[in-house]
C-alpha cells in the first residue's frame, strides 16, 4: 500500500477510528479539531453496540452494516489493548423492557420481526427480567439480546486520541471551515493533502454542499449518575426500555456510574440541556428502575447525533473527491471499527467492508429522503 498523506475532519470516535488505523497502517494522518475527542456527540454517548436492540422492520442494510461492525469490535478492542490503551468494552448483553401494555405491544413487533429475520432475542416476563436485573420495577415484559453490548465512550475516546498520536497522527487544533478533495482550509490557512475524510459529524452538513440537507443535527440529553450507600446498584447489563411511549436508556459504568438517556428531537445546533430534558429522563427512568431516584446526579449534557434521512451514515467519495465518513445517528460508536475499515480500502484501492455498499453518498437524492429518524 502506498503511502497517503491524509486528512481527517472532525475528532468524535468515527475520526479518531479512521485517524488511528490509517496512521498504524503507515499513512501520514492530519487531523482537524478544535477539541479532540470531547467536542462532539460521541464524549456524551451512551456507548451501546446494539444493532440488534435498533433494528427495526424496513431498516435492514442498517441492522446488517451494525452488525458486520460488531463483529470485527472485538479485534478493534484487542489492538487498542495490545497497543496499551483500554476501551471499555463489556461483554454484559441488553435487557429491552416494556413497562405497560401498549409498550409491550410495541416491543411484540420488534420480538416477531427479529424472531423473522433469524435474530436471537429471547422473551422474558416482568418477573424474569427482576430476577435477572434485582432493581427493575414493575416492568411488563422484556427481551434479552445477548448479543448487544456496550463500551465506555470516553475510555474508547481516550483511547483512540492516545493510539493515533502514539502513531505518529498530527491534530490541528482549528475548526476546518472548506474542504475539497485536495485541500482544507481553516481560519489560518490552507493546506493540501493526497485525500480528505470528512468525520464531522452533525456539522458535515456545513462543510459540504452535497450534505447540506442530508446530515441534520440531532439534539440528545444525557445525564451522568452515580449510586450512593443504601442504594441498588446499576444494573449490569444495558438496560433499554419504552415507558409510557418514551424510549430511555442506562448504561453502567465502572465504580457504580451510570448513563442515563437519551432524548431526541429536532432543535438545530442547541446544545443546552432543558429542564424539560432532565425531568422527562428522570422520569422515565425511575419507572424502570426505582432506585434512579436516589442516585447522586453528576452532569447534564447534550450531544448533536449525525441524523440522516434513512439511519445509514454516508461512507464513500463524494463528487469533488471528499470521502464521506459521517451520518452515522444514534450509531457512531457501534459503527466506528466498520468505517475505519472501509477508508484503509478506499486508500488502497480494495474492497470495503460488507454493507458499505448500501451507504454511498450517491444515494443522495431529494427523492429518496424519506424520514426514518422518528418512530
Amino acid at each position: 500500500m502506498s503511502r497517503v498523506d491524509l486528512a481527517v475532519v472532525g475528532a468524535g470516535v468515527i475520526g479518531l477510528a479512521v485517524a488511528w488505523k490509517a496512521a498504524a497502517a503507515g499513512h501520514r494522518v492530519t487531523v482537524f479539531d478544535p477539541e479532540p475527542a470531547r467536542g462532539g456527540a460521541s464524549w456524551v454517548a451512551g456507548g451501546m453496540l446494539a444493532p440488534v436492540a435498533e433494528a427495526w422492520p424496513g431498516e435492514e442494510a442498517a441492522l446488517a452494516l451494525g452488525e458486520e461492525s460488531l463483529r470485527r469490535w472485538p479485534r478493534f478492542a484487542r489492538e487498542l489493548r495490545a497497543a496499551g490503551f483500554d476501551c471499555g468494552l463489556s461483554e454484559q448483553g441488553t435487557i429491552i423492557a416494556a413497562f405497560d401494555h401498549a409498550d409491550a405491544e410495541q416491543l411484540d413487533i420488534l420480538r416477531q420481526y427479529l424472531d423473522g429475520i433469524g435474530r436471537q432475542a429471547t422473551f422474558v416476563t416482568g418477573r424474569g427480567l427482576r430476577k435477572t436485573e434485582p432493581g427493575l420495577g414493575a416492568v411488563r415484559s422484556g427481551l434479552l439480546v445477548p448479543s448487544d453490548v456496550f463500551v465506555d465512550n470516553r475510555k474508547l475516546l481516550e483511547a483512540l486520541l492516545s493510539a493515533a498520536r502514539s502513531r505518529g497522527a498530527q491534530f490541528v487544533l482549528e475548526t476546518a471551515v472548506r474542504l475539497t478533495g485536495d485541500s482544507v482550509a481553516t481560519a489560518s490557512r490552507t493546506r493540501r493533502f493526497d485525500a480528505v475524510v470528512l468525520a464531522a459529524g452533525a456539522h458535515s452538513g456545513r462543510l459540504h454542499p452535497e450534505l447540506a440537507t442530508a446530515v441534520r443535527p440531532l439534539k440528545g440529553e444525557v445525564l451522568r449518575l452515580r449510586y450512593r450507600r443504601g442504594t441498588l446498584p446499576p444494573p449490569r447489563h444495558t438496560v433499554r426500555a419504552v415507558s409510557e411511549g418514551r424510549p430511555v436508556y442506562l448504561v453502567p459504568r465502572e465504580n457504580g456510574g451510570l448513563v442515563l438517556g437519551a432524548t431526541q428531537y429536532e432543535a438545530g445546533f442547541d446544545t443546552a440541556v432543558t429542564a424539560r430534558g432532565v425531568r422527562e429522563l428522570i422520569e422515565a427512568a425511575e419507572r424502570i428502575f426505582p432506585g434512579v431516584a436516589e442516585y447522586e446526579l453528576l452532569e447534564t449534557a447534550a450531544g448533536l447525533r449525525a441524523g440522516s434521512a434513512d439511519n445509514m451514515p454516508y461512507l464513500g467519495p463524494l463528487r469533488d473527491g471528499v470521502y464521506a465518513a459521517t451520518g452515522h445517528h444514534r450509531n457512531g460508536l457501534l459503527l466506528a471499527p466498520v468505517t475505519a475499515d472501509a477508508v484503509l480500502a478506499w486508500l488502497s484501492n480494495t474492497r470495503p467492508p460488507d454493507g458499505t455498499e448500501r451507504a454511498r453518498p450517491d444515494r443522495i437524492t431529494s427523492e429518496e429522503h424519506v424520514d426514518a429518524s422518528v418512530r
